[in-house]
C-alpha cells in the first residue's frame, strides 16, 4: 500500500491482489466519516429521521406490490 498527499487531497493506491470488497467496505466508511464530519445533528434527531425514512420505504413498498389497500 502506497499513501501520497497531493495539493488537497490524499491518494492511496493497492496492490491488484487486494479483494476490492474489502477496499470497498473501507472506503464506504470513510466516506461516511467525510459527510458527516461538519454535522451538527443529534442522535435523536437522526433516529427520528430513520424513522421517517423507514416508514417511507414500506409504504412504496406497499404501494409497487399492491398490498396497500
Amino acid at each position: 500500500m502506497i499513501v501520497e498527499r497531493q495539493n488537497n487531497e490524499i491518494i492511496v493506491r493497492f496492490s491488484a491482489g487486494t479483494k476490492a470488497s474489502k477496499i470497498q467496505s473501507i472506503l464506504d466508511y470513510l466516506r461516511y466519516e467525510e459527510l458527516t464530519a461538519k454535522s451538527i445533528a443529534t442522535e435523536k434527531e437522526l433516529d427520528a429521521l430513520l424513522k421517517v425514512a423507514k416508514k417511507g420505504r414500506l409504504n412504496r413498498i406497499r404501494k409497487e406490490t399492491g398490498l396497500d389497500g
